[in-house]
């Protein structure tokens, strides 16, 4: 163990990469702005050069763009159009996704129009697929695609194996798919005659002390079933106890003219696992809901934000918000915000008061908290503080439903299974906020986690929205 915390502290937190020019998902955003543009800018071309005029000072142009726009953009994340990962589809692929989209969404644009009972001049679809489906085609193929190979590495992964398995892995990885290796562990009597593409951080046996010290977003079982059978079944039940995803060798024998029948489902060599359902498409529907309605909260609760700041600012001495350092997905920390419901000083108090705590676990919870200000008593009442949480829902540092982000010093103390609420997106509300949030014990606290991330769809993800609304009304549960 000694030797593995040498081992990080001369490799650092993170081993330098080549400079990108786009961050991760940069490309992905761009096309869909652009595309969004060109929806708009085909239904008035459409319209033109159908020799009609347009008559944008009518509600209902503007209702049937609207109407454009927001199917565009439900259909595209529906269908992953816009996905991190696009370019990683063969191009027939993502012009089979396109040509979907400018169906689906032309109809939906007809039926509208049929339904509003609107002039079937006032917004024409005549031209509508044939002048958008090339433009978004070509723009994708020539374009965005390029842009996106050009983006910094989208994931960091762990290799368990530094022999010709490991290395070459290793080297693939960084070269042709988009993802960072920050290390390599070894197997029990393994060596290598080259040097890996990145520090080797210890043996098999390190793997758990590596996954609670370093952020890792999947593990490469990199090993030889002959060889190595029992530490790589070992590091699988590790992996599914920390929740986090693993890939095995799909081929472990030599073909000379076999191929497998899906190359997509190999495309790297290796089966990948997870250890919750994977719905990508759900997932992709999730995100854009927390765009939208964070973005739309933010924007009708603006003045009430601006009103507490100002009261939180003129009431106690300290800055308006208060920022605090949480672990988000895979281990990853980001800086969560709130309104400043506390004194100042209220991390150095916090030791004084430990005697004091009224929550089993690693997590401090206190009723009459002295550390809470006036004003902060209200605002926490009413979860008012967590509001500046929707610009963490925004950046995509959190999403509106999922396992309450824990502090760092909470997750030290976590036993293996409880890391496994870090396997998906943290949240403002979960199954804890509607079950009584602090009247139940931690232990209670982190099986309702696990119950929320094992039966995850967008249906129980609105049944909690809805559910916690009253409780948010009434601030029941709340201390």
């Amino acid at each position: 163990m000694e030797t593995t915390e040498k081992q990080l502290a001369v490799v650092g937190p993170k081993p330098e990469s080549p400079p990108s020019r786009f961050a991760p998902g940069f490309a992905a955003k761009l096309n869909l702005a652009v595309d969004v543009v060109l929806v708009v800018a085909a239904l008035l071309i459409s319209t033109t050069m159908m020799g009609h005029d347009l008559h944008l000072e009518r509600t209902d142009v503007w209702v049937l763009l609207g109407v454009g726009v927001v199917s565009w953009l439900v259909v595209g994340t529906a269908l992953c159009l816009y996905d991190v990962r696009f370019a990683d589809r063969e191009r027939l692929d993502d012009l089979a996704l396109i040509s979907i989209q400018v169906m689906v969404v032309t109809v939906v644009l007809f039926v509208t129009r049929l339904v509003m009972g609107t002039e079937s001049w006032i917004v024409a679809l005549s031209m509508f697929p044939p002048l958008l489906w090339p433009s978004v085609a070509l723009l994708r193929l020539k374009l965005f695609r390029n842009l996106s190979v050009q983006e910094e590495p989208l994931d960091e992964v762990l290799i368990l194996g530094v022999g010709a398995m490991g290395r070459l892995t290793g080297e693939d990885l960084n070269n042709k798919h988009r993802r960072k290796v920050i290390g390599f562990l070894s197997f029990s009597n393994e060596s290598s005659t080259t040097a890996p593409p990145a520090p080797v951080l210890g043996t098999a046996k390190n793997l758990e002390h590596i996954l609670c010290t370093v952020p890792v977003d999947e593990v490469y079982i990199a090993g030889n079933m002959l060889k190595h059978s029992a530490e790589m079944q070992a590091a699988v039940k590790l992996c599914e106890n920390f929740g986090i995803p693993f890939a095995l060798p799909a081929y472990h024998f030599r073909f000379d003219r076999a191929r497998p029948v899906d190359d997509h489902a190999i495309s790297d060599g290796y089966l990948h696992f997870m250890t919750h359902a994977f719905r990508p498409h759900q997932m992709a529907l999730k995100r854009l809901f927390d765009i939208v309605s964070s973005a739309a909260a933010l924007a009708v609760l603006s003045p009430l934000l601006i009103g507490v700041a100002l009261g939180v600012k003129f009431t106690s001495r300290g800055p308006m918000f208060f920022k605090q350092k949480r672990v988000g997905l895979h281990g990853k920390t980001f800086h969560m915000l709130k309104f400043r419901s506390m004194v100042v000083n209220a991390e150095e108090l916090k030791a004084k008061l430990e005697a004091h705590n009224e929550q089993t676990g690693p997590v401090f919870k206190m009723k009459n908290d002295p550390r809470i200000t006036r004003i902060g008593r209200f605002i926490r009442k009413y979860s008012i503080d967590e509001l500046p949480q929707l610009i963490n829902v925004l950046r995509g540092e959190m999403s509106v439903v999922g396992p309450r982000p824990p502090i760092p010093s909470e997750v030290e103390k976590y036993a293996a299974w409880q890391r496994r609420r870090l396997s998906v997106r943290p949240g403002l509300t979960c199954i804890w906020q509607v079950s009584g949030r602090n009247q139940i014990s931690f232990e209670e606290w982190m099986y309702l986690d696990m119950q929320y991330i094992d039966h995850w769809s967008l249906k129980n993800d609105i049944n909690l929205i809805l559910k916690t609304v009253p409780v948010v009304l009434t601030g029941s549960g709340a201390s």
